[in-house]
């Protein structure tokens, strides 16, 4: 939905009782501010108090961020489910999305003629996260790139920064990039293997130091509420991110597809390898399985370990993927043809994996998520499709086909709940394109099933 110009004051701020309250809710909730440290909460006092003390009908150079620092936070953490439960206790005007993010974009212009600042970088990156979380690709890349580059004007990308800083105030800020520069980091490299497209953070340009006491609080109990214990741990695993980043750097960017089959082997080996050796340092209570099936159990499920399950078998499936592209296996050269096959088993086993373990959490999946996961079984499917059109008779493809069929019902029981209406149109058209990948692979192993048995007789 647009705003009318002729109706909306494109500077007014949104309500200031409602920011309060999703503020004030946003600092209730320790898992919201640990999955997703979008602002700083003293800092964002200030940005409020200077919002708000500032005209609304005229904008001067250097308010711009500002404001939209605010509009943006609301966007996006009004949105975020703890955040919302708590604002619920609270009667307050609704929060019109389409209508505040179209306000966000209107300041844009004005935000990127400014000097770089904290605010900005804040609100371009809650952006990012809220036109992913609404499913819209083209602007989420955009609104990423952007954050990327205020990150980098702001020497967000550089660890060593913290050190430098010359007092509280300003560690306290660099600290605060380098949550935006983390949050946008594992964006990146999740988009990048979404889309296609390259990374917009090159690792060669940034300081990969992980947060300080990072990895003591990684795996504890992220969902808890009442734990003790604050800090960061981001949407994705820091790690697995640096992974991915690799992967598409070693196996799908541009100078890498010209790599010979022995070399785009050992790469895949030595990723394998760094996966596993991620895995293995996960505690066992956290630790995913190499693979997971309906007879599989895992007694800590939670949205954190769904995510980091699936992100797991999706890093597998996309490293071990990439040796479909060996000219040898291509060609039906028997050479390598072992090692080639054993690795895409891998990676469609994995998908299979994934399938498994969403139905299985089908319980713990929150509402309003289905932007978020519906990537992970969407790739599972195409990965499960492909092989059954490239072995039709393996003895694999009928199981496959019918994790194709429970797929579609499992899909549709965990993410129609609550949906938006305009999700629901692209729901339908997910549902409708999981239908026609079963019917195409049904097909295929009719079809090559019909050949065998007329070359037989």
């Amino acid at each position: 939905m647009n705003a009318n110009p002729n109706t909306c004051n494109p500077y007014e701020l949104p309500d200031w009782r409602t920011v309060q309250v999703y503020f004030h809710a946003y600092k209730s909730s320790k898992v919201m501010q640990r999955i997703f440290p979008i602002i700083d909460l003293d800092l964002f006092e200030e940005t409020l108090n200077k919002a708000y003390s500032q005209s609304t009908s005229i904008l001067k150079y250097g308010q711009a961020s500002a404001r939209v620092c605010v509009i943006a936070f609301l966007t996006f953490a009004s949105r975020l489910p703890h955040v919302k439960t708590i604002a619920s206790a609270t009667t307050t005007a609704p929060v019109d999305h389409d209508l505040l993010a179209t306000k966000a974009q209107f300041f844009m212009p004005q935000v990127l003629q400014e000097t770089a600042s904290l605010d900005a970088a804040q609100a371009v990156t809650m952006m990012t996260l809220f036109e992913l979380s609404s499913g819209n690709m083209r602007a989420t890349n955009y609104y990423a790139a952007i954050a990327a580059r205020l990150i980098f004007m702001l020497g967000g990308n550089l660890f060593s920064g913290l050190a430098t800083a010359r007092d509280a105030r300003s560690q306290q800020k660099h600290a605060q990039l380098r949550n935006l520069f983390w949050i946008c980091y594992t964006i990146d490299k999740d988009l990048a293997l979404r889309t296609g497209q390259p990374p917009t953070i090159t690792d060669e340009n940034c300081e990969l130091t992980l947060p300080p006491g990072y990895l003591d609080r990684a795996f504890l109990d992220v969902d808890d509420e009442e734990a003790p214990w604050s800090g960061a741990v981001f949407p994705f695993d820091l790690r697995l991110s640096m992974i991915k980043a690799r992967a598409h750097r070693e196996l799908y960017s541009v100078s890498c597809l010209q790599k010979s089959d022995a070399e785009l082997l050992k790469s895949i080996r030595e990723l394998d390898d760094a996966l596993e050796e991620w895995r293995l340092s996960v505690p066992p209570k956290w630790r995913p399985t190499m693979s997971f099936s309906s007879e599989t159990s895992d007694p800590n499920m939670g949205m954190n370990t769904v995510m980091l399950r699936l992100n797991y078998h999706l890093c597998m499936t996309i490293i071990h993927q990439a040796s479909g592209r060996c000219k040898a296996w291509m060609q039906g050269q028997s050479g390598m043809m072992d090692g080639v096959s054993s690795s895409m088993a891998l990676s469609v086993e994995a998908s299979r994996s994934s399938l498994c373990y969403l139905e299985a959490a089908e319980h713990v999946v929150v509402d309003g998520v289905f932007w978020t996961l519906i990537f992970y079984p969407m790739s599972a499917l195409l990965t499960i499709f492909c092989n059954i059109l490239q072995n039709p008779l393996d003895p694999h493809s009928r199981e496959d086909l019918g994790r194709l069929n429970v797929a579609t019902v499992m899909i549709e029981r965990i993410f129609s709940r609550k949906l938006h209406e305009s999700e629901l149109v692209h729901f339908k058209m997910v549902a409708d394109f999981i239908v026609e990948l079963k019917r195409l692979a049904e097909c295929a192993i009719d079809k090559a099933w019909a050949e065998q048995r007329a070359a037989s007789h």
